[in-house]
């Protein structure tokens, strides 16, 4: 069976996992991984979630399945905290939210909601869009195409090239918007842009579908879910994959949800029930260690109270990373312009580079990007910044 395969190439990202990790230099930076990092490089558990654990572990009294929902507790509490507790769509019932093994588990079960639902439909992406994105709908048998999105020129949002594309869907159309902190570019849709955007959907009638995998990185936790919030006022159909990676430092527990509104509460049940069915042949059972966690924190007042404070710092710190690092960038050497760093937001950031310079950073400074040159801000400490930008000043002036 297996004589005929050969070896793929490793993922990019894990790929640059693997070299970091055998590297020796002490100086060494990997910017590639999408994790946060504290300023000591590492990656900390949140002090509600080590708190939630205690819990948990005191009062869970079995492991047996939950069924095919998962935790129940947790899917409420992500239907309010997403769509917010007075949502109208909520209230009537038009909402059906499901846990999913992580944001990807999410976007994968969308997929096969959509083949199910409407086989012909298509998915269009932003231009660019996280890499991931155009593995898994093809791999589930969607059809994919992009909407222009990003000027590479200005680092900055193409917005009327954005709706001249999105005024071309329609019906049959599932149009995948990221809510906030774009991966892998770090430019969003302002609060008024997004209406607009929203409005255009209810007009042309396509179906919108988002992708909140970093609720809380950008403004904060409410209003990093407007352009989610919109969509629900004024569309019939809406498709939501959320993530608790990020904003939880949950990466390893695989917490996610897929979220779907219909137009009424018959047709959400309806469609809850093909999810499960969607999801039996997959994994059958979802994960229920992560989302029990969650469930305590959105359902205590202090632990909630604590994890909106925690994420904020998680947020002003990835803030302060970019302007400190823009700063920087401009008191060097390196003519080119980079202030962008400043004006975007989340993890992630184009530097622009080619693929030649990429690999100068890597094979000379043992500095680890992926060769988009996207980059992870919050790898970035007061530590390794300087040696970063006296790098990048070489790499950019030779």
């Amino acid at each position: 069976m297996f004589e005929h395969l050969k070896a793929i190439p490793p993922d990019p990202i894990l790929g640059i996992i693997a070299a970091y990790a055998a590297d020796s230099n002490p100086k060494k930076i990997d910017l590639g991984i999408g994790v946060y990092r504290d300023e000591h490089g590492n990656t900390p558990m949140l002090d509600c979630v080590v708190e939630a654990e205690k819990t948990l572990l005191s009062t869970q009294t079995t492991k047996s399945y939950l069924g095919p929902p998962g935790v129940v507790g947790f899917n409420t509490a992500m239907s309010q905290l997403i769509f917010g507790a007075d949502s109208n769509a909520l209230q009537q019932g038009r909402i059906r939210t499901v846990q999913t093994p992580g944001g990807t588990g999410a976007l994968r079960v969308a997929a096969d909601l959509m083949k199910v639902a409407m086989p012909e439909a298509e998915l269009w992406a932003s231009d660019p869009t996280w890499a991931n994105h155009h593995a898994l709908f093809p791999a589930a048998g969607v059809n994919m195409h992009s909407y222009p999105y990003f000027d590479v020129e200005s680092s900055s949002l193409r917005f009327d090239a954005m709706i001249e594309g999105l005024q071309q869907r329609g019906v049959g159309d599932v149009v995948l918007f990221h809510a906030c902190c774009h991966n892998p570019c770090g430019v969003s849709p302002d609060p008024e842009q997004w209406q607009i955007i929203a409005d255009i959907a209810a007009e042309r009638g396509f179906t919108p579908m988002v992708d909140i995998a970093y609720m809380g990185f950008e403004r904060g936790v409410d209003e990093d879910c407007l352009s989610v919030r919109l969509f629900a006022e004024q569309c019939h159909e809406l498709i939501v994959a959320s993530s608790c990676s990020k904003n939880f430092a949950m990466y390893r527990e695989r917490v996610g949800a897929i979220s779907i509104i219909t137009r009424d509460a018959e047709k959400a049940a309806a469609v809850e029930s093909v999810i499960h069915n969607v999801t039996r042949p997959n994994y059958s059972m979802p994960p229920t260690h992560g989302p029990a966690v969650v469930d305590i924190i959105l359902h205590s007042k202090e632990l909630a109270a604590q994890w909106v404070e925690e994420v904020a710092v998680m947020r002003n710190r990835i803030n302060s990373l970019r302007k400190t690092l823009s700063a920087k960038i401009a008191a060097s050497q390196i003519q080119r312009d980079f202030s962008f760093l400043a004006r975007q937001s989340g993890m992630f950031s184009f530097l622009g580079l080619s693929v030649e310079q990429v690999h100068r950073l890597r094979d000379e400074y043992s500095i680890y990007v992926v060769n988009s040159s996207r980059v992870n801000v919050a790898s970035f400490n007061q530590g390794n910044m300087d040696y970063f930008v006296e790098a990048l000043a070489t790499v950019l002036n030779d």
